[in-house]
């Protein structure tokens, strides 16, 4: 009974450490595509990231997945890293990052209706109306502060790369009773050679970074940007649904602009803290007050 009444919190804490991560890597990535090509820049952070996932699924003697338990963590790896990073990369280059931000915000909705869709989760307008509250929160917060403006192209990658990581939530639900340093260490390794690929394909200079700074910010993308993010969202996985875990995409953005203000001195706005206020209540209201431990076969 005990040990039972500890779980939630310890699922929450590493909700909370998540997100905190998660949200930095907003920062990172800004300071690393200073010197490194976009899609460079996430195939070195992901190919290093697998390199010291591999090596602690050694030091583990973890076993390695075969037949269909591999196919489902390559198509993971292609879900969760390889597609959506490709397209947020791209996005960027073209949309601010609060539009970025609004269409991130999206990613519990979708994750709730792919669920659905798939009946691995039971449709609940409480779900909806969370997930509307907060994207509600993120929108005011961007529109009230700077407002919005990018290209339709730029729009529907990001459109995109929410529908993966949404799909890739789900899968990773299947695939959470596995060890997440092994699902990692396979996922990343298939996804980093294709954005390597990528960055060829366009003809991204390859090199490695000069600036302090931006070498400080590739250290920490590959350490505990992915590293540590991507084993605590598998871990937080197993234990909520798949929408309820995915609302750490809408406190993403709430966090990255109290980091902004605090490392890069950006102003924190009236809009701002309303719209956080609501991305708040939105989080409490869809996931985390009803959050749910049932279990989905694979």
């Amino acid at each position: 009974m005990k040990l039972a009444r500890q779980v939630p919190r310890l699922t929450l804490a590493a909700f909370s450490v998540a997100v905190l991560l998660g949200a930095a890597n907003f920062v990172a990535v800004r300071v690393s595509n200073q010197e490194l090509a976009p899609f460079w820049g996430a195939g070195l952070r992901f190919g290093l990231a697998a390199v010291l996932f591999v090596m602690v699924a050694l030091v583990l003697r973890l076993q390695w997945p075969r037949g269909r338990l591999l196919a489902m963590t390559a198509v993971y790896g292609v879900l969760a890293f390889a597609i959506p990073y490709a397209l947020m990369y791209w996005a960027l280059t073209q949309a601010t990052a609060g539009t970025a931000t609004i269409v991130m915000a999206g990613v519990p909705l979708v994750t709730l209706l792919l669920a659905v869709t798939q009946r691995l989760e039971r449709f609940t307008l409480r779900a909806v109306a969370g997930s509307v509250l907060a994207i509600g929160g993120i929108a005011w917060m961007v529109l009230g502060s700077q407002g919005v403006s990018a290209p339709v192209g730029s729009v529907l990658a990001m459109l995109g790369a929410t529908l993966a990581i949404g799909q890739s939530i789900i899968l990773g639900k299947h695939l959470s009773a596995n060890h997440p340093a092994m699902t990692n260490a396979v996922a990343m390794a298939i996804a980093a050679p294709l954005l390597i690929a990528l960055s060829a394909s366009v003809g991204e200079a390859w090199a490695l970074p000069r600036q302090p700074d931006v070498a400080a910010a590739l250290v920490y993308l590959v350490t505990l940007g992915s590293v540590g993010l991507f084993v605590l969202v598998l871990l937080v996985v197993r234990t909520w649904t798949s929408s309820a875990a995915s609302y750490m995409f809408v406190l993403f953005p709430v966090v990255t602009l109290g980091l902004a203000a605090w490392l890069i001195d950006e102003p924190v706005t009236l809009a701002a803290v309303l719209g956080a206020a609501l991305v708040m209540a939105g989080v409490w209201f869809g996931a985390l007050s009803k959050v749910s431990s049932s279990k989905v076969s694979s």
